[in-house]
């Protein structure tokens, strides 16, 4: 069995889970067809078999980084360290987990926004918990598109390889630290009434 989601793993890491089919798992690992089948059900859950102790790393390692925080600021910083930290040590669980073959729906695509909420539902807790935090709808709002920025950086950082990740986690952290600020600092004067401006 281990040694089946091990090969299975190596194989959609590097192609995807759209081309890789059932027949070179099994050839892969020195099993029948219907053998996989018999343990996986499908190609679906097989998947879904290496995709989640990859997700499982993947938040533990953010939680685990947050967890050692004392400030939201730091929290946030260190939660995107612990994300970009993560990809560099463990490229082909990345890709397991964030591969754009994926289908848009079903199990797969279910467990995979269950990661992506988990992860923003921290950032989220990092920014509510910043001293004049904005409407949790803003707060929502902005996590997920932390989020997105953080995949999107990180598949150029990937393709590119012009950083490293420690200072491409900096650059995103330069890039929204002054929007989350200004956002805060909005907040306030809002909260503060017409005087305060």
């Amino acid at each position: 069995m281990e040694q089946t989601l091990k090969a299975a793993h190596a194989l959609f890491a590097e192609r995807g889970y759209g081309p890789v089919t059932m027949d070179e798992v099994a050839a892969a690992v020195g099993v029948t067809k219907p053998l996989l089948y018999n343990y996986f059900g499908n190609k679906e859950r097989l998947y879904l078999a290496c995709m989640e102790p990859a997700g499982e790393a993947l938040v533990a390692s953010v939680v685990g980084a947050v967890e050692q925080t004392s400030t939201p600021a730091d929290a946030l910083r260190s939660g995107i360290h612990a994300f970009f930290d993560f990809v560099d040590e463990d490229r082909s669980s990345w890709r397991v987990l964030f591969d754009e073959t994926l289908p848009a729906e079903g199990g797969i695509a279910k467990r995979v926004g269950e990661y992506r909420t988990r992860i923003a539902e921290l950032v989220a807790e990092a920014l509510l918990a910043q001293p004049a935090p904005s409407s949790r709808v803003e707060v929502e709002a902005m996590s997920v598109a932390l989020l997105g920025a953080a995949e999107a950086l990180i598949r150029w950082w990937l393709r590119s390889e012009a950083l490293t990740a420690g200072a491409t986690a900096e650059l995103l952290i330069r890039t929204v630290e002054p929007g989350l600020a200004a956002s805060v600092e909005a907040y306030r004067q809002k909260a503060a009434g017409p005087e305060a401006r």
